[in-house]
Order: structure tokens, then C-alpha cells, then sequence
């Protein structure tokens, strides 16, 4: 089976979490596949992601081979595939840009980063030499530079991005219409976990909807130990994840809340809960005659194998986008898969339309004509442009 060939940028904890899954469910395939939404997607298993580069810019990392580099501090996610076979894949070292913020400096280095005394790379000619399909990008909350730089480097290499990150790209009409122009396929933007704070959040929010209650307030204040949480102490970094989290809740009810009764967010960093996030959530409304409901609710999870989870779904089906030669953010996916996608649907809605997508059929959200199945085998797809956003 032809192997997804993966660049990862920013080897943290859910590269480590991502890299780990790929090799854990090598040895599992044959069993049941628990903690896998999809088994399969146009043949590739998640073993079936080979890993061709990497980029970060800590000085722990640069120049060991990605096997190792994922367990080098600060990352702190659990290990549940302590076996990873070296495959001469090293850590280059990228730009630092806007990359890190100024206070992690005053912590201990076990907590967080260091730059290393590197020059950075030609990191499109890295992508080129690599035979890089795909690019995942990990990098930390409000890295707005580093994340165009690395989008800007998809576009040169022809490479298809999944953005994880809270930067707006696949759902910013101008980065959209250079995605579609480069004809560079996209899935973004902020992924969401697979039982994660937000998921969690919008399901129950729009079952208040169903129902026929309405919500009058809610929060959600989530507290955890790893560099994330620490990066996200600088509140200026804050801004786009605020929106994103607050969006994809926001984007379920059928009267969106006044900014002052709904508060979303990062609430506090606790080292000593590493990769363990755990998230409040509570929701005060009104139900059959105004009589008062109240909801809270504790979830706890390993921060990072929760969002490998659906990474490792994304970075296969932006590969069927490449390989079909669509162009453009893949609304259907993203949808599914992101907090801020293009476009929002229920869940239960951008299921099906991922499936479809999948499936390949045609799909409303996508709005594009699927390539046949002559024209795959023939290996010359036609670049389909997607309608631009409004």
C-alpha cells in the first residue's frame, strides 16, 4: 500500500501522541480498532503514515531523529508506544518567528522550551527533497507569523496542510483563495479532541436546543501541565483560541449568547498535571414553564492522544483531496474535524458529510465535482477549484 508522506512541524506532544499511534496501531491492526474513527480511508490505516520530516526550533530536538525527539523534554504525554523504529528522519531546525512567548523563558527548562543555536533551513526545499505530501502543523497557540510562514511553504512545495492550529487560515477567505489558486488542498482550522472540552460542549448545548431549553449562560475553564497551558498564560496568545472555542460552541445554539454569558477558555497552567487537561463546564437555562435547569460537569483526558485521534483522520483524508486533485479547504472534513472550519454544521450533519466525502460523493458543502475513478488511475487529476467563501 502506497504510504501518506508526512511533515510534521513542531514536535511536541501531539506529534508525540500522533507518531506514537502510528507505530502502536501497526502492531494492532488486526484487533478491534478502539480509539480509531476510521479504520480506513481509501486504503491507508493509520500505520500507513510514513513520517519524512519534521521541524521544530528547541534546542532538544534539532538534529535527533524524530523516534527520539518525541520524548525529549518538555514533552510530558503519556507513552504507550515506547518502541519507535529510527527511519533516519532528523528534527530540522525552523524559523522561530513569533514561535515562543517571552515568559516561558522564566521557567525551568523540563517545563519548557529552548531555542537551539541553529540556523534554520530552506524549509520548502527540505519539503521537496522529503517527497512530503502532507503537512500537519502543531504549533504552539498564537504563533501567527510561524503558521503563515509554514502555510506560505505549502504553497511553494505543493504540499497539503492540516492546520490544528488556532490560526485562521483554511477559514480566512484571502489564505483560502491561495490555497485554491496554488491548487493545494487544506483542512483546518484548530482541531478539535475526539471527547474533548469543546466537542463535548457543542453536543450538549445544542441537545439544550433540541430539547426546547434555552441556555442563559454557560462557561468552560479548562486547566492543564503542558507548554500549551503554559504558552497560553501570555494572554495576548489568546485571542484566536478564545474566538475559536467560543465560535464552535456559539455556531450550535440557535440564538448565539451575549458575549458577557458565555466565557470559553484557558483558565489556569498546574505542572503537575503535565498532559492531563480537565475541563468545567457548566450551563444554567431555563426549561417547560422557566423552570430552572442548571449542568456541570468535570472531563478529564490525556490532552494530546484526545487530539491525535482525529489528526491522524485528517492527514488521510487531506491525502484523498491531493490525490484527487481538489484544491482549496476541504469544508465537509474540516467541519467535522475543526473548531473553526469554513463552514459549521451539527455534528451529527458533518459526520455524514465527511462519510460522503470519504465515499466520494458529491457533497453541497464542498460544491465541487469528484474525480473519476479513470481519471485517479490515469494519475492526472483535474485541479477542482472550490467556491470562494463568502
Amino acid at each position: 500500500m502506497k504510504k501518506v508522506k508526512l511533515a510534521v512541524v513542531g514536535v511536541g506532544n501531539c506529534a508525540s501522541s500522533l507518531i506514537q499511534g502510528i507505530e502502536y496501531y501497526r502492531h494492532h491492526h488486526n484487533e478491534h480498532s478502539d480509539g480509531i474513527m476510521q479504520p480506513q480511508i481509501n486504503g491507508w490505516r493509520p500505520q500507513d503514515i510514513k513520517i519524512v520530516a519534521a521541524f521544530d526550533i528547541d534546542k532538544r530536538k534539532v538534529g535527533l531523529p524524530i523516534a527520539k525527539a518525541i520524548f525529549a523534554e518538555p514533552n510530558c504525554t503519556t507513552v504507550f508506544q515506547k518502541l519507535i523504529p529510527v527511519n533516519g528522519v532528523g528534527v530540522k531546525m525552523g524559523p522561530l518567528l513569533d514561535g515562543m512567548a517571552d515568559h516561558m523563558k522564566e521557567y525551568p527548562e523540563s517545563q519548557s522550551f529552548r531555542v537551539a543555536d541553529e540556523k534554520p533551513v530552506n524549509v520548502v526545499e527540505e519539503l521537496k527533497n522529503s517527497g512530503a505530501e502532507v503537512m500537519v502543523c502543531y504549533l504552539p497557540v498564537g504563533s501567527q507569523k510561524a503558521v503563515e510562514f509554514y502555510a506560505n511553504a505549502c504553497l511553494q512545495a505543493k504540499v497539503a496542510m492540516v492546520n490544528c492550529m488556532p490560526v485562521f487560515i483554511a477559514s480566512d477567505k484571502k489564505w483560502a483563495n491561495k490555497f485554491k489558486e496554488a491548487g493545494v488542498p487544506i483542512i483546518g482550522d484548530d482541531i478539535k479532541s475526539q471527547v474533548g472540552a469543546t466537542i463535548v460542549h457543542r453536543v450538549i448545548s445544542r441537545l439544550f436546543n433540541d430539547r426546547g431549553c434555552k441556555i442563559l449562560r454557560t462557561y468552560q475553564l479548562n486547566t492543564g501541565g503542558n507548554t500549551d497551558f503554559l504558552n497560553m498564560l501570555e494572554k495576548s496568545r489568546l485571542k484566536s483560541k478564545k474566538i475559536s472555542k467560543t465560535g464552535s460552541v456559539q455556531s450550535q445554539l440557535d440564538v448565539p449568547l451575549d458575549a458577557k454569558n458565555i466565557h470559553i477558555g484557558p483558565s489556569d497552567y498546574v505542572p503537575w498535571q503535565k498532559d492531563n487537561k480537565i475541563a468545567f463546564i457548566r450551563i444554567e437555562g431555563e426549561g417547560f414553564g422557566g423552570a430552572p435547569i442548571e449542568l456541570e460537569m468535570r472531563l478529564s483526558v490525556q490532552d494530546s492522544p484526545n487530539s491525535a485521534g482525529v489528526v491522524i483522520d485528517a492527514i488521510r483524508c487531506v491525502a484523498l483531496a491531493r490525490e484527487r486533485g481538489l484544491a482549496g479547504p476541504i469544508n465537509s472534513v474540516s467541519s467535522y474535524y475543526m473548531k473553526t472550519p469554513p463552514e459549521q454544521y451539527r455534528d451529527s450533519i458533518a459526520l455524514e458529510l465527511t462519510n460522503d466525502f470519504i465515499k466520494g460523493k458529491i457533497s453541497e458543502a464542498d460544491n465541487r465535482i469528484i474525480v473519476t475513478e479513470e481519471t485517479i488511475k490515469q494519475k492526472k487529476p483535474t485541479i477542482h477549484r472550490l467556491q470562494t467563501l463568502n
